[in-house]
C-alpha cells in the first residue's frame, strides 16, 4: 500500500426535499383542506476515524463525495425520507482544513470521532404548514433549502509514540526493521525512506508505536529534501530518537537535525529525545570511544546518556528500547497530569 499523507477533496452535501401540495380526498368530507407534507431534510457529509487504516490512499481515486437529496414530501401529511449521508472515513490523525489551507476546520485524534463538514439543507414545507384562519387552502409549498459544497484538504499527522528522526543513511528503516516486524526500504545510500513506515513494539507487555521519518537535510524547514513534507508527523510523537550515523561527523550531522527542528517550530525542538550513536558495528573501539565522546558533546549532555546501537547486529537495542519505554510512559503521565489540571482550571462551582 503506498503512503499518501495529504489530498484535496470535493463535498457536496444534499439539497432538502419539496414539500407538498395535496388536498383530502375522502368520501363524505367535504373541504378536507391541504395535507402535503414536508420535504426531507438533505443528507450530510461526515467525516468519520476509522481503525486499521494509516494512509489517506484512497481518496486518490475518489476524491468528490455527495450526499443524497431530500425526497420530496407526500400527501396524507406524509414528510419525505431524510438523505443518505456521505461518509469519509479517514485514519486517526487526519486533520481537515479549508480549500486554502489556512484554517483547520476538524483535528481527528480519537478512534470513532465524527465531525460534520457540510449539513445538508432543510426540506420544504408542505402547504398544509401554511394553513391559516384566512387561507384555508393554499396552492404553495416551499422549496427545500440547497445543500453546501466546498473543496476540502484532508491531512494525516501520524500518531506514534516514538518518531526516529536522524539525517539519511543514519540507519532509522535498519532499526525500524529490527525491532518491529514493518520492511522498510533498506539499502546502501541515501533516501531509501521516501514515506513514513509506521511499526509495532512491545517491551515488557506495554506496546508503542514507532514511526520512522524520511531523513532531514540541510534548509529542511525551507522545503529541502522531504524534511518538511513529513516533519508534520514528528508533531504528534511523545519521545524522539535520534540516530546520528557513527561513521561520520557526528557533531555535525547532530547539530544539523537539531537546526532543523528548532527552525520547523511547533514544540519540536521540546520533545524528549533519546540520542543513539548507530552503526558502531562498523568502528572500531578506539573510534567509537570518540565518536560517543564528541557526540555527547555536540548534544550538552552526559556520555551515558548517549546510547550505542547497531540496528544491523542487534548490540544496544534492548538498552534503547528500555530508555523508550521509560521516556513514553514518562510523557503520558505528564499529558493525563496537565489534561486534569486543565480540567480543575476550567471547573466553576
Amino acid at each position: 500500500m503506498k503512503f499518501l499523507d495529504q489530498v484535496k477533496v470535493y463535498i457536496r452535501s444534499g439539497d432538502g426535499g419539496r414539500g407538498c401540495i395535496a388536498f383530502h380526498r375522502e368520501k363524505c368530507i367535504a373541504y378536507g383542506g391541504p395535507d402535503g407534507g414536508d420535504g426531507g431534510r438533505g443528507g450530510d457529509v461526515v467525516v468519520t476515524t476509522v481503525d486499521a487504516m494509516n494512509t489517506l490512499i484512497d481518496f486518490r481515486y475518489k476524491q468528490h463525495f455527495r450526499a443524497e437529496g431530500g425526497f420530496a414530501g407526500m400527501g396524507a401529511n406524509r414528510s419525505g425520507r431524510k438523505g443518505r449521508d456521505a461518509v469519509l472515513s479517514v485514519p486517526i490523525g487526519t486533520q481537515v482544513f479549508d480549500e486554502s489551507r489556512t484554517v483547520m476546520l476538524a483535528d481527528l485524534t480519537r478512534l470513532g470521532q465524527s465531525v460534520v463538514l457540510a449539513r445538508g439543507g432543510d426540506g420544504g414545507f408542505g402547504n398544509a404548514h401554511y394553513k391559516t384562519a384566512t387561507e384555508r387552502a393554499p396552492r404553495y409549498a416551499g422549496h427545500g433549502w440547497p445543500g453546501e459544497e466546498r473543496w476540502l484538504w484532508l491531512r494525516l499527522k501520524l500518531l506514534a509514540d516514538i518518531g526516529l528522526i536522524g539525517l539519511p543513511n543514519a540507519g532509522k528503516s535498519t532499526f525500524l526493521a529490527t525491532v518491529t516486524r514493518a520492511r522498510p526500504k533498506v539499502a546502501a545510500y541515501p533516501f531509501t525512506t521516501l514515506y513514513p513506515h509506521l511499526g509495532v513494539t512491545h517491551v515488557d507487555g506495554d506496546r508503542f508505536v514507532i514511526a520512522d521519518i524520511p531523513g532531514l537535510i540541510q534548509e529542511a524547514h525551507k522545503g529541502a529534501g522531504l524534511g518538511i513534507r513529513f516533519l508534520g508527523h514528528v508533531e504528534r510523537c511523545s519521545v524522539l530518537l535520534h540516530l546520528v550515523d557513527g561513521t561520520g561527523d557526528v557533531e555535525k550531522t547532530y547539530r544539523i537535525a537539531r537546526r532543523e527542528l528548532e527552525s520547523y517550530g511547533q514544540g519540536l525542538d521540546k520533545k524528549i529525545e533519546i540520542i543513539a550513536l548507530n552503526k558502531i558495528d562498523s568502528l572500531n573501539l578506539r573510534f567509537m570511544n570518540e565518536q560517543h565522546v564528541a557526540l555527547a558533546k555536540a548534544a550538552g549532555v552526559a556520555r551515558e546518556t548517549v546510547r550505542l546501537v547497531s540496528g544491523a547486529s542487534g548490540y544496544g537495542v534492548e538498552v534503547v528500547l528500555q530508555a523508550l519505554r521509560k521516556a513514553v510512559l514518562l510523557s503520558h503521565t505528564a499529558a493525563a497530569a496537565q489534561t486534569m489540571e486543565e480540567g480543575r482550571s476550567l471547573w466553576a462551582p
